[in-house]
């Protein structure tokens, strides 16, 4: 059976016994008797605070043991060579005084160890004593003195303080040992790790089950957060099914703690695949959905009624009765979001409403950033959000918010289509070119790539619509069009993305990528082409793929790009020498097909940037 695994009744009978060993090989000793006498009244300070120890594990079910292990495991290894040097102190013959020779210095280690052992069992009842006291309204239950075994270690004894007082303070002092440990917590990652192997995890997870004070809910999902930074510390808090439990205070705690629990969302998700999957299974996409949803909608029907005809009156609310915001919780006639999955619960309707607009969107942020990172390489995940209409909610955000939530949307949006890239049922189940839901995606992505000048919302725009290539017909020209000017924007960043995004278009993978490249020329690709062929090597790797994909699908009638290209190819050819045999070929490929129009020399003079 594993130390941890052990009773703990038995685990403290070992020393005891060993103890009492000690006791009678010091009635035998004929030598050193004054210095055997000492370690016997040692070994019975020992065994008395052991034996207090035990009536304490048996009158107390559930306590937090971690100290208790590690504390008489050492008292057990410090009592065996105390016991082995007494007895080398019986009576024997000459030989075997020879051969096992007794000392001053023997003695004097053993006194230390054993004043080690006593130090330690002493502030091991100080704690039980504190936790007793403070388990009937006394003092906060946080020991900072520091006990032998934790001398080369002090965090040691301040971790198991505080979690010792997370098991059996008041409500006052969980809260405040929560806090301590997330102190400690933000220092270092081992100290992160120390906490999580000393076995802080499940009472936080417990408490966060348990109570419904908002206050420690916040701040124990502040220190999980604190703590889930790392793939095996998130898989321990899942192991503690701390993630059933985080998506039950999601959707029913106050708005205050919804925010804090939808950070602690993101956080596990982010660093854990397994993790986003689990958080799936327990349903909390749709609670964050909803979260991030509430008035959305509500408010454009209130603003939209007054200008809407008796017929378009009906035709909405027939329309959302069937198929539209019933999914979220919303039910025609309200005036609020209702309890639903993720959105009532304890926590009701006029409690919510009656929260800041401040508060109200650090919610929506919140709840965008967990949906991003539940989204991030999980094609379920992205199933399930376009399944809860969260499309729509995520477009709406897109055109009206600002800052973070609007990014975050955005970044939502990204990781949803680059799952639809590499699976076509999700491609063609979320984004159909009929869809209202993809129509109201596609139109906010084409907006923020025309009409924004910030690179950091185009960049994601361009590279979500890349993702959905596959999706579009040739005649879609207000989709390419608008990326096919970004390849000239100043911005590096930016016109590379432009470059990769028509790619996908004009790729031999895409069924029309003919027709795309016939629009791509059309609208003046080629002369920010050439321009971007003089950037950096990013700039200029992916603008050379583009112009591979141009040359090999180009129209025999356009000759006048015909020698601009292969000149620019060749170019590429003579430089790119150690790039993939797949690279390679797609250059050598796209030469021979300009060749084919040129067999005479090629008189316009376009040099390849060295």
């Amino acid at each position: 059976m594993a130390a941890d695994e052990t009773p703990i009744q038995e685990l403290l009978s070992f020393p005891i016994m060993l103890a009492e060993r000690l006791h009678h090989a010091v009635i035998a000793a004929s030598t050193f008797k004054s210095e055997c006498l000492e370690v016997g009244k040692q070994s019975e300070r020992i065994t008395a605070m052991l034996r207090s120890a035990v009536r304490y594990a048996s009158s107390n079910n559930s306590f937090y043991d971690t100290p208790v292990r590690r504390i008489v495991t050492q008292v057990s290894n410090n009592l065996t060579p105390a016991l082995t040097l007494v007895h080398k102190c019986r009576s024997r013959n000459i030989l075997s005084r020879v051969f096992n020779i007794v000392t001053a210095a023997d003695f004097k280690r053993v006194f230390s160890l054993l004043d080690a052992s006593i130090g330690d069992l002493k502030w091991m009842l100080n704690l039980f004593d504190f936790d007793a006291s403070n388990a009937s309204g006394g003092d906060d239950g946080i020991i900072l003195s520091l006990p032998p075994i934790a001398t080369n270690d002090p965090i040691l004894s301040w971790v198991w303080s505080f979690i010792a007082s997370i098991y059996v303070s008041n409500l006052d002092g969980k809260t405040n040992a929560i806090n301590e440990l997330s102190s400690v917590a933000k220092d270092n990652d081992r100290n992160k790790m120390i906490i999580v192997a000393e076995g802080g995890v499940p009472p936080l997870i417990k408490l966060l089950k348990e109570c419904e004070n908002p206050n420690a809910q916040i701040a124990v999902a502040n220190a999980l957060m604190i703590l889930a930074n790392d793939q095996e510390r998130v898989r321990v808090i899942a192991k503690e099914l701390g993630v059933k439990v985080v998506v039950g205070v999601l959707g029913s705690a106050p708005m205050r703690v919804q925010i804090v629990v939808g950070d602690l969302v993101a956080r596990m998700a982010e660093f854990d695949s397994v993790v986003r999957e689990e958080f799936a299974r327990e349903n909390a996409i749709r609670p964050l959905v909803t979260l991030l949803s509430f008035e959305t909608f509500v408010d454009d029907l209130q603003r939209g009624v007054g200008k809407q005809s008796i017929h378009s009156i009906v035709k909405i609310n027939k329309q959302i009765e069937r198929n539209g915001l019933s999914s979220f919780g919303y039910k025609p006639g309200a005036s609020n979001w209702l309890q639903s999955e993720g959105g009532g619960g304890v926590y009701g309707r006029r409690e919510r409403g009656n929260e800041t607009p401040e508060m109200k969107l650090k919610l929506k942020i919140s709840s965008s950033q967990a949906l991003r990172m539940l989204a991030r390489g999980s094609v379920s995940n992205s199933r399930r959000i376009t399944e809860t209409k969260g499309l729509l909610c995520l477009a709406k955000h897109i055109e009206t918010a600002e800052g973070e939530l609007q990014l975050n949307c955005l970044l939502t949006i990204m990781e949803i289509t680059a799952a639809a890239e590499v699976d076509p049922d999700l491609r063609r189940a979320a984004f159909k070119t009929n869809s209202p839901a993809a129509k109201a995606v596609v139109d906010q992505l084409v907006k923020l790539i025309q009409d924004s000048n910030n690179p950091t919302l185009q960049i994601p725009a361009m590279r979500s619509i890349g993702s959905l290539a596959r999706t579009f017909p040739s005649r879609e020209t207000r989709v390419l069009v608008p990326i096919v000017e970004q390849l000239g924007n100043l911005n590096q960043d930016v016109s590379t993305e432009a470059a990769i995004s028509l790619g996908k278009f004009v790729s031999p993978d895409n069924f029309l990528c003919v027709e795309h490249t016939k629009t791509v020329i059309e609208y003046g690709a080629m002369q920010s082409l050439m321009r971007l062929l003089r950037g950096n090597e990013l700039a200029k790797f992916y603008g050379v793929v583009l112009l591979c994909y141009l040359a090999l699908h180009i129209a025999e009638n356009e000759v006048s790009e015909h020698g601009r290209m292969l000149t620019a190819l060749e170019g590429a050819e003579r430089i790119y020498t150690t790039q993939s045999p797949e690279f390679k070929e797609l250059i050598t490929n796209a030469i021979r097909r300009l060749s084919v129009y040129h067999s005479e020399e090629i008189s316009v003079t376009v040099s390849f940037p060295s």
